[in-house]
């Protein structure tokens, strides 16, 4: 793969990450916006407990794509300073299978494989 192949990778999958945090926000504000409109009681109203879980389902789910976001935003800067594809425990080269298929990845299998 080339640079300009593995950039534009990244830069759509950001991209693709930062539609998913913007859908997940409006899923959000929405579902904050449904519980001002009925009881705020989750321990007694049957749908309280449902809306909860769905809040902090989407939540978790926001802080996933935000993660992901901050994760190929350092990737970019690894490919600006010529890191990009070495792993940051060993320094040795991370597979060009491993970054086909997780473009971020800053270790190797074997680090990756090690982390605990």
């Amino acid at each position: 793969m080339t640079d300009d192949t593995i950039r534009d990778r990244l830069l759509e999958e950001r991209s693709e990450a930062e539609t998913r945090a913007a859908a997940l926000e409006k899923e959000i504000s929405s579902i904050v916006a449904s519980m001002s409109f009925g009881a705020t009681d989750d321990e007694h109203d049957p749908e309280g407990a449902t809306i909860a879980f769905e809040r902090e389902q989407a939540m978790a789910l926001l802080a996933d794509a935000r993660a992901e976001i901050e994760s190929l935003d350092r990737a970019l800067v690894r490919m600006a300073d010529g890191t990009y594809g070495r792993c940051e425990v060993c320094g040795g080269t991370i597979a060009p299978e491993r970054l086909a298929a997780r473009p971020a990845a800053t270790r190797c299998i074997a680090c990756a494989s090690r982390r605990g």
